[in-house]
């Protein structure tokens, strides 16, 4: 394998690009709101420019590569895992999209601090950072597989390529450059996939030949397991319902309406992706049988001339960097408000904030490429990240829609107790079969119910007269 220096050009040329534009953004961004939210002032975003950024962010080289790769060995019923993520945002378009606009907030732990207090606040913060970081050591995962193919290097060279250079992206125009460079992302990933899947396609001798050359079951919508595919859609719904990023996104509209319609948006842009995905795993396996399922996608890269690899490997660096950005902003975005501003300095020195936030940016862009360089299955991280985020999704129903259930402290030990089994189970190999997104949705339901039942025994409610737990009294 040598080195595509045409491919990497048109890379390189796009990334440019897109970081003049991203310089250009940068000047208007003084303060820390402008960073964090994208807005100035009260004019929104567009939904439509809030839906292709957003699903930008939830399709990054981890979905991309990952699924690629999980179809490779189960085929098509891959792609579930990602229209999954398409069936959470059309739920949240309908339930939660107008309820988090209107709640003013633009993070999950201020949401969950109004019902349950700010202990459970800051839990929710290092839960979200937590997964949110997982999912980054993904995304460089995916890279790096990527950016080897192209460079004809180590994947462990690649992989710090790819962090070191997305980090730099990131720290100039915080939240308001990612809005509109991931609507260019959200455009280049699905030219650089249908160009992919076309020539895998062309490769193959068209779908037919496809379908001689793989077994039968390669095709079945449920060859991957009912079993896996429940746990993908828990896991998936879950992640939209509380992943901080989308709450950031949903925030830079005007209305709940434009909330609900960005969040339709999303929903439609996803199905198609998964199932191309998937197709382009399937090719992969029928033209290179012998391969490491890991190698999927880039071993297709590889065999493309300089114009076609450059222009798909375009569109994964869009995925790479669309999906680092929103993740380096939102991590930034809870350290500053929970963290900083709460313990550090209480001062309103923008200048001095907006710094801490650039550099956090950095730091937490980094962190993440030395797991990366060990990760065997990139989609089993990604999973691990929804999982972990499908935890917090139950308690966000519950604040909205049956705030009386539960107590603060019941809540502070759902979040804690469900990071704990979840990534517990994950280390254990998923004992029994059971996926570890079960465990993430069963923990804090079976926990805040046991608080309501010990709360209403401790106040006398269990005689017949229902009392709620106090979430008024202070910590």
């Amino acid at each position: 394998m040598q080195t595509n220096y045409l491919a990497l050009a048109i890379v390189v040329g796009y990334m440019a690009g897109l970081g003049l534009l991203t310089t250009l953004v940068q000047r208007s961004v003084t303060t820390t709101t402008t960073f964090t939210q994208g807005t100035s002032g009260h004019s929104g975003i567009p939904a439509v420019l809030v839906g292709l950024m957003l699903m930008s962010e939830f399709i990054g080289t981890s979905a991309s590569v990952g699924t690629a790769q999980e179809a490779y060995r189960f085929g098509i019923s891959a792609s579930w895992n990602i229209i999954a993520l398409g069936a959470g945002f059309l739920f949240y378009a309908y339930f939660l999209a107008g309820k988090y606009k209107e709640s003013g907030h633009n993070t999950i732990s201020a949401v969950f601090a109004e019902v349950y207090g700010p202990q459970t606040k800051i839990a929710t913060s290092l839960v979200m950072i937590f997964a949110l970081q997982i999912v980054a050591v993904a995304l460089y995962a995916g890279g790096g597989a990527i950016l080897s193919a192209l460079l004809a290097v180590d994947r462990t060279l690649a992989t710090v390529i790819c962090g070191v250079v997305a980090v730099l992206y990131v720290f100039m125009g915080g939240m308001k450059s990612v809005v509109y460079t991931n609507v260019i992302h959200s455009l280049m990933k699905y030219i650089g996939i249908g160009v992919a899947l076309y020539f895998g396609l062309t490769r193959v001798g068209g779908f037919g030949e496809l379908q001689a050359r793989l077994p039968g079951e390669m095709f079945s919508w449920t060859n991957v397991g009912w079993s896996q595919i429940f746990a993908w859609f828990i896991a998936g719904i879950g992640a939209t319902f509380s992943t901080q990023y989308v709450i950031q996104a949903i925030n830079t509209v005007e209305t709940r309406q434009k909330a609900k319609a960005a969040s339709l948006y999303t929903a439609l842009l996803l199905v198609p992706f998964g199932i191309a995905t998937a197709l382009i795993g399937m090719c992969s396996l029928a033209l290179f049988p012998n391969i490491k399922s890991i190698n999927a996608f880039s071993a297709l890269i590889a065999d493309m001339n300089g114009v076609m690899a450059g222009v798909v490997a375009a569109g994964l660096a869009a995925s790479l960097f669309g999906t680092i950005a929103a993740i380096s902003v939102s991590t930034a975005t809870l350290l500053y408000k929970d963290f900083y501003a709460r313990f550090v300095t209480r001062d309103t020195d923008e200048q001095r904030s907006l710094k801490f936030i650039r550099v956090t940016t950095i730091i937490v862009g980094l962190l993440p490429i030395v797991l990366a360089i060990y990760t065997p299955n990139i989609l089993q991280m990604t999973f691990l990240a929804k999982a972990i985020r499908a935890s917090l999704s139950v308690l966000v129903l519950l604040v909205f829609y049956a705030p009386w259930f539960g107590t603060r402290t019941g809540a502070l030990f759902s979040i804690v107790g469900s990071l704990v089994a979840t990534i517990a189970w994950f280390v254990m190999g998923n004992p029994f079969g059971i996926d570890n997104a079960y465990v993430a949705l069963v923990v804090p339901l079976v926990v805040m119910g046991l608080s309501s039942m010990i709360e209403r025994i401790r106040t006398g409610g269990i005689s017949g007269v229902p009392v709620e737990a106090d979430r008024s009294a202070p910590d």
